[in-house]
This record gives C-alpha cells, structure tokens and sequence, in this order.
C-alpha cells in the first residue's frame, strides 16, 4: 500500500490523546465496605467489570476513528510500479488510400479515427503523425476536427520510417515509458523491417482489417491505334478477389459519350476499347462502379490539340530515312545543307540531326552550344571521312567526349541498355534473338556519356550525355546496315519525341514529372495551373523555343488541370493517384516485432488504462471511521 500524502501518518500519533485520557479514568482506588453494604459488594464488583470493559471498547473505537480519518487523509492505494511512472505517447495513424477500405459499412480510416476520440481522455498530451501531417505535444480537443477531416494520402510511410518519425516526436529524457502506437491496415507492400532505436520505446501495433477484400482498379489508359478516322483508346483493369463484369463509363467534360462492360480473365485482368475522333480535344474520365477503394475508381486524362515536334536535319548526306521517319503528322520535319544552313532557325527547333557533316565550323559550334543550352537536344552522325579537332572541341564539353583513330572491323550491335530513358516502354522484354545491324569501320571514342548501344566487344555505338546523342560510326549504306534495322526506329523516334516532353495522356501525382509547353512567354511571366478554385505556380524553366514546367509534390488531387498564361488558356493536363495502394493483401503482425497486437484501439487502450490503474482506498478508511463512530454511539446505549 502506497500514500499520496504519507508526511500526514504523522497524525497518528494522536492516538496518544484517548489513550491518555483513559489511563487517567482507570486509576484504582482502594474501598473499605462497610457491614451495612457489604451484601451489595458482589453487585458493585460486577458493575465495576462492566464499566471497564466498556471504557476498552469505547477507547479501541475512538482510536478506530483516528486511524481511519488519519489514514484517509493520507489517501492510501494500490498501483503497479508502472502506473506511477511518466509516460509518453505518439501515435502513427495510416491515411493511405488503402485505408478507404470498409469494415461495417464504414472506412478503416474513419472507424479508427472515431475509435481514438472515445478512447484517448480528452486532457491528457500526446503526439499524433500520419503520412504527410505532425501533430506534437497536443490534447484530443486540440486536433479532434482536423482527425475528422483528415484526407486520405497516396504516400505510405515504411515500418523504419515510422520509428523513425516516432523517436523525434519523443522527448530525449530517458525516465519516461515510451509508447508508440501504430495503427494502420498493414499492407503487403510495407516493410516488415523495424527500425531499433537507442531509447527504449514499446510498440504496439494495431492492424485493422477489412470486411471484404475485392476490388477493382482502373490501372491504365493510352492509344493503342491511331487512323485518319479514328483514335482506339486501350483501357486495362484489374483486380483481387472473386471479379464479375463491371461496367466501365467514359466521359468528356462531364459527358457521357461510351460505355461497356469489362470482363475479367481467369488473371483477374480485362481490357476494354473506346474510339474516339482523332484531333479532337478530349477531358476524358474514365469511371468504375466499386465498393471497396474509391480512389482508384476514375482515371482522368486529356487529348490536347496536337504539337508538332521540330526537327532540323544539316548536312549533304542521305536524308530519305529520316523524312520517312519523321512523318507530318507528328513532326514539323525540315533539311539542309550545311552551305544554306540559316543560323537563326536552329534555335527555334526542338531536334537537330548533324548529318554526317565532315566538319564544324566555330560559327555552327557556337549555334549549337547555344541551343542545347536553351533545352534543346542533338544527334551527331558521324562522315565516314571527319575533322577530328572540330568535333572534339565542341564534343569536350558533354561528357568529356572525344574521337580517336577510325577503326576497320566488322562488328555487330548486340548491346541494349533497356533500362535507358531511350527505351522506355519500347521492348515488352529483354530481346536476345534480335536481328542486329553491322558496321564495317567505326571510330575510338573516349567518353564519360552513358551507352546505349555498343558492339560486341563492348566499343559503344550509340552515346548520349544532356540530351546529346552521338552515333560512333557512319551511317552509310556502304559502312552499315543500320538503316534498314527494325532498331533505327524507335531509337531516332525516341530521340526527337524526347526533345520536347509534351504531355502524355496523364501523369502520376508525385512522379517528378517534367512537361514541355511549346510556348515562348517573358521572363517576367508565369504560368499557372488550376482545378476548379485550387491554383499553384508549378517551377519553370524558359528556353527559346518552349517554357517547361516541373512538378514535385505538386498538385494533391487528381483531376484535369488547367494551364493558363495569364487569362488565356493554354492546354490541360491530367494527373492521377498511383496505383500503389490498390492490392489489398496484408502482413501477418504475428511475424512482426512489437511489444504488443491488437485488432482494435479501445482493446490497446484498456490494457494500457488497466496497467496504469490506481486503486484508491481513502473511502474506505473515512467508511471505517464511520462505523465506528456508530459503534461508539452503540455502545454508550448499550452500556449504561
């Protein structure tokens, strides 16, 4: 038994008091009968025993009394060693998009959130964080209306992560019991690795599972076929669970003008074909009906009016290639000759192609320094016969590059860097049965430029460093067949659509993703984007020929934003959620390392109330001190 106020036990010795008192009323005194009474000796010896006894009861509940109002001063209880200690409680709460799950007709998120309001007392401090907000060192009143209108986020904070971001919100005293709570569905995709810190903290995981977990994700949208008539635009679904047919809507500006059904195969996978009219601006949303997330219900995209992409060939060499390649539906394809070359167009391309010119002069090297450092991107093809001081002056500067000695050997291409930029969503998978173009004679380059292509003893055909490809061998008809490869295709393709990063049909909020607006504004000018009453300047770069725009973290919604220049509207662009959240498979927390496993926060909370419990006893003491009072009061009735 423990004491609040143990200084008051000094009290006791109070019980001095009636003890002194009744000594004084039990002195003997010495009594000579005489004849006359002596008959009534033996009824006055009774009546003496029958007072003493009376006095030892009277002065044992008096001193009852006194004990029991002493000791319910002191207020005594009982509490584990815990109980008494400082603690210390931060709690991680998931907002991901998979928290939009439903357990009895109501999110994860919204149950647990509903759940920490009746279970945490509404004066006691804690600190709380999910995936993008902190909250330190609060009460429940303090943050109660941001809980209930807390957003769901598309980020997902790993196991390591959290610990991490718990052991800041602690405090660096080592006295206090650390508690940190994490509450969260416990996806599959979460990192099972917990991160050990140099203070004690217990954790407590709190996995919150859903009813049912089916559901239906819209997972992508492109164009899978182009006309002249017509645009066939390929949507692919997927989905866990036991999948039916579900129909699939497609709206344009709030429209309906398609809809069908998507069927699932024995993978859990369907995909579904829209036609649209070609060159025709497009809002387009793409929307499911599904119980389970929301967020990955709808995808939004957009059909611009179409921007050519400009490119520039030079030199005197064979150029039919190239404007097969550059088709006018795509590309504002044009040639020249070195020798009628008009130095003032290179800066309004987008692509320059140096076709196998033998030399650069000072005045075209400084053309082109200038427009690659405006955003604009090159490929270099080298003669078969070339001034090796030119093209290493102007080389020097990208990538320390230079050409040595020219090389007579037959050689294969066989080396692909499938993971280069170049690339990117061209082969399905790693080709080793491609039919690989030759060179006959190929130059010694030294270079710090990544490969893209190389021979077959590792020489590099294909170099590229700041958007600036150098081929390192003539293509000529007589020196290689390169030409006639399926390989000449998507590189050079690749090389000029990525001179001008225009919008695809959507990007993923969060991806870093860079966007080229083929316009040209002032230095003093912005541009904005906007969704509705939401407005935010994006960074941006301006060159000569195009200004572009660099997303980060920004926007947090989906949806088809707008991009203006000033009050003139200049195109849409569409961002969504990633998918990441969408597979609704678990973590066992049984694997996992914690103090403690719950499925529910108020059976956390009772087992942390139930540790901290004190039990006071104060009301006892004042009850015994009442009885006996009454037991006094009884036994002056009872004895007379």
């Amino acid at each position: 038994m423990q004491f609040k106020y143990p200084e008051l036990l000094w009290a006791l010795f109070l019980l001095l008091i009636p003890i002194i008192i009744h000594l004084f009323q039990l002195r003997r005194f010495k009594k000579t009968p005489f004849t006359n009474v002596k008959l009534l000796q033996k009824v006055v010896a009774e009546s003496r025993r029958s007072s003493a006894l009376k006095k030892w009861l009277l002065l044992f509940s008096r001193l009852m009394v006194v004990t029991g109002l002493v000791f319910a001063f002191s207020q005594p209880f009982f509490a584990a060693t815990t109980a008494l200690a400082q603690k210390e409680t931060v709690i991680y709460l998931d907002n991901s998009f998979s928290m939009q799950a439903k357990k009895n007709e109501e999110t994860l998120l919204e149950a647990a959130v509903q759940e920490l309001i009746e279970v945490i007392p509404r004066e006691r401090s804690f600190s709380l964080f999910t995936n993008e907000d902190v909250f330190k060192d609060v009460t429940l009143k303090d943050i109660q209306n941001q809980l209930l209108e807390l957003k769901y986020s598309a980020k997902q904070l790993q196991l390591h992560e959290i610990a991490l971001t718990a052991q800041t919100l602690f405090s660096s005293d080592a006295a206090p019991i650390k508690n940190c709570i994490i509450v969260s569905d416990f996806q599959a995709r979460i990192s099972s690795a917990r991160q050990e810190s140099a203070t004690t903290i217990k954790q407590h995981l709190i996995q919150l599972a859903p009813d049912n977990t089916t559901n239906i994700i819209i997972d992508t949208a492109f164009i899978s076929q182009t006309s002249p008539n017509s645009l066939e635009l390929t949507t692919q679904l997927s989905g866990t669970g036991n999948l039916e047919s579900i129909p699939v809507s497609l709206y344009n500006d709030q429209n309906l003008i398609a809809k069908t059904a998507a069927v699932f195969d024995e993978d859990n996978k369907a995909s579904i074909l829209f036609t649209l009219p070609p060159n025709e601006v497009v809002n387009g949303e793409i929307e499911i009906s599904d119980a389970a997330l929301s967020y990955d219900n709808q995808l939004f995209f957009n059909l611009n009016q179409k921007e050519k992409i400009k490119v520039l060939a030079i030199g005197d060499a064979d150029d039919d290639y190239l404007t097969r390649l550059y088709a006018d539906d795509e590309f504002d394809f044009s040639k020249t000759t070195l020798s009628n070359l008009n130095f003032t167009n290179i800066d309004k391309q987008n692509f320059i192609i140096l076709n196998e010119i033998p030399a650069l002069s000072n005045a075209l090297q400084n053309a082109l320094r200038s427009f690659i450092s405006s955003g604009g991107s090159m490929t270099i093809i080298p003669p078969a016969q070339m001034n090796f001081e030119s093209y290493n002056s102007f080389l020097g500067n990208y990538g320390n590059t230079t050409f040595g000695e020219k090389l007579d050997r037959e050689l294969k291409v066989t080396g692909i860097s499938f993971d280069h930029p170049l690339y990117q969503n061209v082969f399905e998978r790693e080709v080793t049965n491609f039919q690989y173009p030759m060179v006959s004679q190929y130059y010694r380059v030294q270079s710090r430029a990544a490969k893209i292509l190389s021979f077959q003893n590792d020489a590099p055909f294909l170099l590229e460093a700041n958007g600036i490809y150098l081929f390192t061998s003539s293509l000529d008809n007589k020196n290689s067949n390169f030409k006639n490869s399926p390989l000449i295709v998507p590189t050079l393709y690749s090389m000029a659509t990525n001179s001008l990063k225009l919008p695809r049909l959507y990007q993923y909020i969060g991806a870093n993703k860079e966007v080229d607006i083929p316009l040209v504004i002032g230095q003093d000018d912005i541009l904005k984007v906007s969704l509705n009453e939401y407005e935010f300047i994006p960074e941006q770069q301006y060159f000569a020929n195009k200004t572009r725009l660099m997303f980060g973290d920004t926007p947090k919604e989906d949806g088809i934003y707008t991009v203006t220049d000033g009050d003139n509207k200049v195109q849409n662009l569409s961002f969504n959620m990633p998918r990441t959240e969408s597979d609704l498979r678990y973590i066992n927390i049984d694997n996992l390392n914690a103090d403690s496993k719950n499925d529910s926060i108020a059976a956390l909370f009772d087992q942390i109330e139930k540790d901290n419990r004190v039990t006071t006893l104060w009301k006892w003491f004042v009850i015994l001190a009442l009885l006996f009072m009454l037991t006094e009061i009884v036994i002056q009735k009872i004895f007379k």
